[in-house]
């Protein structure tokens, strides 16, 4: 039976799919050394290497060879097993071993780079007897959630944008890919704008944590909810206007300047103004932007660039 998951546990995704994909771009990688009996020791630390991000070296693997390689300069990398193609794209990085049910797993993040977006998971085994197989689990086109390993299965949580729902998804080398239960986004019950502190946030999407915050900007905005916080994604801090209300803008990943928000908070008069580059460019705003007062339209003017 399909279980409800409670959104609080959308938290640690978040905190751990800008660092995954982070770790994609910029991070070298733990590549374990060669074993002289053929075999990796998952548990081993000791029997890490640390190469450069482009000297991936061949990674042994139930007999066989991990392989990262480049064939053509700027192009795709390719993940393959023995000289068999598994996976490919731009960014390609060997994670580690582990063991899930008694059975020796590779995982290998797969994706396409840039801001916010964490790789897709390529998962390796070979089941006993068997050829080696092979499964890359990404649940939408920014990639997936890090892969969370326990003893007899891989979980994946969504980081959930406010508004949405998504299946939380695992997998074990005897059931394959399945769903673990049904995620939605909420906020902390009982949070008032009086709780509202920018100091705090990271991205101002944060602020959607607030239950007043959600509240009012379901509001306004109904279904188009996880559309606009889409749009602020990829951000950083706030800004104060002059009437001591905060705003921020961000973009969506892999189209900036394309498809771009505006977000902002008066804690004090309980209000919130949205605005988002529409498909025609021109920027929708919740409410009208002809109600909004004039630092704040002054900021959203500055952010447009005009």
């Amino acid at each position: 039976m399909t279980r409800s998951l409670l959104a609080g546990a959308c938290a640690l995704a978040w905190m751990l799919m800008p660092v995954a994909g982070a770790h994609a771009q910029t991070d070298p990688v733990l590549v374990p050394a060669e074993d002289p009996s053929g075999g990796v020791d998952p548990g081993a630390s000791s029997n890490a290497a640390l190469v450069d991000d482009d000297s991936q070296g061949p990674i042994p693997f139930e007999g066989g060879q991990l392989t990262i390689t480049q064939p053509e300069q700027d192009g795709e990398k390719v993940l393959a097993y023995d000289g068999k193609q598994l996976a490919s794209n731009y960014d390609v990085f060997f994670d580690k071993v582990v063991k899930v049910g008694g059975v020796n797993v590779a995982l290998v993040n797969v994706g396409d780079g840039g801001n916010q977006c964490g790789p897709a998971t390529v998962i390796v085994w070979k089941p006993e007897g068997g050829e080696i197989q092979s499964i890359t689990i990404e649940q939408d086109e920014c990639g997936a959630p890090p892969a969370a390993v326990a003893d007899n299965a891989i979980y994946f949580v969504p980081y959930l944008l406010p508004g949405a729902s998504q299946q939380a998804l695992q997998w074990s080398p005897s059931e394959g890919l399945t769903i673990s239960g049904d995620l939605t986004y909420a906020p902390e019950p009982g949070t008032d704008w009086k709780d509202v502190d920018p100091t705090k946030y990271q991205n101002i999407i944060d602020a959607f944590h607030n239950e007043a915050v959600y509240k009012e900007a379901q509001t306004l905005l109904g279904d188009t909810m996880p559309d606009m916080a889409t749009s602020l994604l990829v951000g950083g801090g706030t800004e104060k206007t002059a009437s001591g209300a905060f705003y921020a803008t961000g973009c969506v990943p892999h189209d900036c300047g394309g498809s771009d928000g505006f977000m902002a908070i008066d804690p004090v008069k309980h209000t919130l103004y949205f605005a988002r580059r529409g498909d025609d460019g021109e920027p929708q705003a919740w409410p009208d932007v002809k109600t909004w007062p004039a630092d704040i339209k002054e900021a959203f003017d500055k952010a447009q660039g005009n």
